[in-house]
Formats: C-alpha cells, sequence, structure tokens
C-alpha cells in the first residue's frame, strides 16, 4: 500500500488466508481475492469454494490451490488448517447471508480471524450469536463494508470529528441499482436467485443487500448512533418476496435526522451510492461514483472541492491512498483498504501489541447494528411506517 508505513507493512510475512464460497461464477469472491492481494499482504493457501464439492474441487484447481488444501466442506476445512502447522491465519467468508454465521463460527471457535462479507447474517438471533463468538474466540472480525476503505470517505469522517461540519443536523444518503427493475431471478441468474430468496438472504432485499452499506456509511462518516426509524418498503416486482425499494426517515441520538433511500428498480441507476451532511457550520457532499472528489461548503462561503491527495486533504485519507492525486483510485481499491487494515491488525495481534489507532475497520458490533437496521425497517414497514427503536 503506497501509504504511511507501507515500507513496515511490506516487511511482514504474508497472512495465509482461506476463503469460504467465492468458487466459479461467485462475483463478490472474486473481488476479495484481487482485494487480498492488492497491497501484497495475503497469500490464498486453502479453500471451501463451494457448497458442491466438484465445484469446490474445479475451482481451486482453476485457482491453483494444492488440491490437498481445496475443501468439499467450510467445516472439515477449519479443522484440518488448525492442525497444520502452517494452516490458515485467516478466512474470507463469501458466501450468500444465510451461512455467514456457522462457517464463520467453525473459524472463531479455533482462533482463526475471520474476514466476512456483508451483512453479517440473515437475521438478528445470529447476529448476536455471532458477536458472542468473536467475543470469546479472541480473534480478529472484519466486516467488510467496503465504502468506509474510501480515502475521501476518510476525509469526510476526519471533517465531521474535527468539528467542520459543527453539529450534525441532516443526514441524506441513498444506493440506488435498476438491475433488478425485472424478475431476474425468475430467468435462474445466481446473484438475483438467492438475493430474492429469504431462506438465503434474510428478511430485508433491497435493505440487506444495498441497504445495509448506506446505513454503515451514515454511520460511519458522522459517529451518529441511530435510536429509532420510519421504513416504508415495497416489492415493486410482481411476484418477488423481499424488497426492492425503500424510504426509510431516521431519527439519531442528540437530535440529528436522516433519510434512507435503497433502490434495485430505479432505471439508469448502476451503483448510485451518495451521502451528504449537514451540519450548524457547513455541509459535505460524496457520490460514490466520481470518488476521489469530495465536496465542502463552510457556511456562508463557496463552494469548495476537495480531491483525494490534494489540498486541503487531510491525514486519514492520505494514509490510505497509494498514489498522487489525479490518478482515479475506485472500488477495488478501496475494497482492499479494508484488507490492508485487517492486515495492520493481525499482524498487531500476532505480536501482542495494540494496534494502531489509524487503523480502522468495520467490526462484528457493526454487523449486529446492520441486521438490527434491516429487521427494524421490515417491522416499522409491516406496521405502516410506525417508528421503531432500534
Amino acid at each position: 500500500m503506497a501509504i504511511e508505513g507501507k515500507d513496515e507493512q511490506a516487511r511482514e510475512p504474508r497472512i495465509r488466508l482461506g476463503m469460504v464460497g467465492g468458487g466459479a461464477g461467485a462475483f463478490i469472491g472474486a473481488v476479495h481475492r484481487m482485494a487480498a492481494r492488492l497491497d501484497d499482504q495475503f497469500d490464498l493457501v486453502a479453500g471451501a469454494l463451494s457448497s458442491a464439492p466438484e465445484k469446490a474441487i474445479a475451482s481451486g484447481r482453476d485457482l491453483g490451490l494444492d488440491p490437498s488444501r481445496t475443501y468439499g466442506s467450510y467445516k472439515e476445512m477449519a479443522i484440518r488448517e488448525a492442525r497444520l502447522k502452517d494452516g490458515i491465519e485467516a478466512v474470507s467468508i463469501v458466501t450468500p447471508n444465510h451461512v455467514h454465521y456457522d462457517a464463520a463460527k467453525e473459524f472463531l471457535k479455533r482462533g482463526i480471524h475471520v474476514i466476512c462479507d456483508k451483512p453479517l447474517t440473515s437475521n438478528l438471533a445470529d447476529a448476536k450469536k455471532m458477536k458472542k463468538a468473536a467475543d470469546e474466540s479472541g480473534a480478529l472480525f472484519i466486516l467488510t463494508h467496503n465504502y468506509t476503505g474510501y480515502p475521501m470517505v476518510r476525509q469526510a469522517r476526519e471533517m465531521v470529528a474535527n468539528g467542520d461540519l459543527g453539529k450534525i443536523r441532516v443526514v441524506q444518503v441513498e444506493y440506488p441499482q435498476d438491475w433488478l427493475t425485472e424478475a431476474v431471478e425468475q430467468t435462474g441468474a445466481k446473484q438475483a436467485v438467492w438475493r430474492t430468496d429469504p431462506a438465503q438472504s434474510g428478511a430485508g432485499g433491497s435493505t440487506g443487500d444495498i441497504g445495509t452499506h448506506a446505513y454503515n456509511l451514515a454511520a460511519f462518516i458522522t459517529g451518529l448512533t441511530l435510536e429509532s426509524l420510519a421504513a416504508d418498503l415495497d416489492s415493486f416486482v410482481e411476484g418477488r418476496r423481499l424488497d426492492d425499494n425503500a424510504h426509510v426517515m431516521l431519527r439519531y441520538e442528540g437530535g440529528a435526522k436522516g433519510m434512507l433511500w435503497c433502490s434495485q428498480v430505479a432505471p439508469g441507476h448502476e451503483n448510485g451510492l451518495k451521502i451528504r451532511v449537514y451540519g450548524t457550520k457547513g455541509g459535505i457532499e460524496w457520490v460514490q461514483a466520481d470518488p476521489n472528489y469530495l465536496w465542502f461548503t463552510p457556511f456562508g462561503e463557496p463552494k469548495r472541492l476537495i480531491t483525494r491527495n490534494g489540498a486541503g486533504s487531510g491525514p486519514s485519507a492520505a494514509r490510505v491512498s497509494r498514489i498522487p492525486s489525479g490518478h482515479p483510485e475506485g472500488y477495488l481499491e478501496a475494497f482492499a483498504t479494508i484488507y490492508t487494515e485487517a492486515a495492520r491488525a493481525i499482524n498487531a495481534a500476532k505480536k501482542g501489541v495494540a494496534v494502531d489507532k489509524a487503523v480502522i475497520y468495520p467490526t462484528v458490533d457493526d454487523g449486529v447494528k446492520g441486521v438490527a437496521f434491516v429487521e427494524a425497517c421490515v417491522a416499522s414497514s409491516k406496521k405502516n411506517g410506525a417508528w421503531v427503536k432500534l
């Protein structure tokens, strides 16, 4: 990582990594593998890459894994890798939501660090059990809310913490997509099938898949704690069992108010994540489609553009930037930031020392809050948009 402390980090041995899920045809598994390798901190050495043993073996072969370390089940992998002298030190879990808890607990109870895709689990009961397992394990738990890895998101967080916006009053966050505008799941498309299946995804559709990202991003930047919400969820596509659009009003502790919109039936939007935050002294705006820029408007003054590694950009953005300003960094780099922050924490744990306070990554606690957010949205919508406390 071309950031402060790179040379020290680069001298550490690569962390031996395993993966659960992410075999042939899986989008997010490939993203995790690229993110893990981008800053040269991990080696993928083992995998249980599919619940279908034949597919798992074929996927391991395609990735160049040792056949003896390509497993037909995550439990088999956890048991054997924990016994090996050079067994995995961390595991990435990139399965559909309903598998997260059962898979993660097998590694946590053996002291293997877990890097898990979001949302944490498919239901709040499992999320709470996951937190208990993580706390009892002593192993690290990293949740890949990857948008928190963007340098200008870190910049926004720093500015809020420094008081540049004053007391926060209003938070507006949205994440629209259009890929589920039609009943894609009925064509057998893998990514759509499991995301619209309550048994695999959980109680939330768009709320769980992208709403949790929007909710987490707002919390990460502002530091605010959500107190209650009122949600209106819809399944616009006929026959769809989970929500594909949600409008959510937010009430934060301390008096700030917010609105969250997530949709997977908004033609013209691909991954339209955007956040605006307004306080007593000014406002900021960040758009994921143009992630190297942050707009800042002090009250009563002209709007200012802060660029990644440019004038006005602070240390929290600089430490997770790899290249000079003017060269764009994007989605994969932000995802890699989460992995490299995880590597820093894992290496500190191996040495028995405290991790640098500058290291930030989403935790199991953030994951529990995300699942609680989804279930509160569902509960509120069933009550005709009634206010529900988290």
